[in-house]
């Protein structure tokens, strides 16, 4: 079975950015979009041990007549073939159920409140959720459609870094592009980093397929992000508490996203890595 990315499309001229970048992700991998054009503004996905109620905003439902024929040129020109859901049940009459047996998802780049205030769309807080209950990665994509040409992984060294660093390296067999890894010192020296990985069973990984692997221990965090090829996907693993704790969705997080425009793909907790 064709691997599969959960989309919801938005019939406006950001929502065809993030848009392109699923059909990109999807020509590189090797997987197949699944396609939602949203009715309401609202919907639930199921996750094991978690419902989470997704909250669009009104950008979501914008031209209706025209959504669907708008993506389906885009797939058109993308050479894609598509499968658009259709939800079959609801818990309420205008709250649709979702499930959640994708590989991964896309959502637009709005993980903090701040950033949905400037016209990127609001699920805001609900990503959290999505990214603490999935047992895929989410695709968190650039304001603006961006190709990217190669993967950095940043590790952190937590054992949800170790699945980052897998699924890294899953991306990276799939679309033939070089990965690197990024790692901000904050205990110990390069050598306990390695050894880490080392330790998970990936040293002959590390020594044949990564290109390079980057250390900073000096200077703003912020600067060293500027080392950080402007288009490399971004590979991520979410509530570490390695090395670098709670990663993701703490300051460090909120620091990248507000300093650079890469695509990030977001591994959390639930996650579990296969290469």
């Amino acid at each position: 079975m064709n691997k599969q990315l959960f989309h919801i499309f938005r019939n406006t001229p950001l929502g065809r950015e993030t848009f392109l970048q699923s059909l990109y992700f999807c020509s590189q991998t090797g997987v197949s979009p699944v396609v939602y054009i949203p009715e309401h503004t609202k919907f639930l996905m199921y996750f094991e041990n978690d419902v989470v109620q997704v909250d669009l905003d009104d950008s979501y439902l914008n031209s209706p007549e025209t959504a669907e024929s708008h993506a389906t040129e885009l797939l058109s020109a993308a050479g894609i073939t598509v499968r658009f859901l259709k939800p079959k049940h609801f818990t309420a009459s205008t709250l649709p159920d979702i499930k959640t047996d994708f590989d991964f998802m896309c959502c637009p780049r709005s993980i903090s409140d701040l950033s949905s205030k400037i016209g990127l769309g609001y699920i805001g807080p609900r990503v959290r959720r999505i990214v603490q209950s999935a047992r895929f990665p989410v695709l968190l994509t650039s304001p603006v459609y961006k190709p990217w040409n190669s993967i950095t992984v940043f590790f952190g060294g937590s054992q949800n870094a170790v699945n980052a660093f897998r699924l890294g390296l899953r991306i990276s067999r799939a679309s033939g592009r070089p990965i690197d890894i990024f790692t901000r010192i904050e205990s110990g020296t390069e050598a306990d980093y390695r050894k880490l990985l080392e330790a998970a069973g990936l040293g002959q990984e590390v020594a044949e397929t990564v290109r390079a692997w980057h250390f900073y221990d000096t200077g703003r965090f912020e600067d060293n992000l500027y080392e950080v090829p402007h288009d490399a996907l971004i590979v991520l693993g979410a509530y570490g508490h390695g090395l670098i704790r709670d990663f993701v969705f703490g300051n460090k997080m909120e620091r990248i996203q507000s300093t650079i425009s890469n695509n990030m793909l977001i591994a959390g907790p639930k996650y579990t890595a296969t290469l």
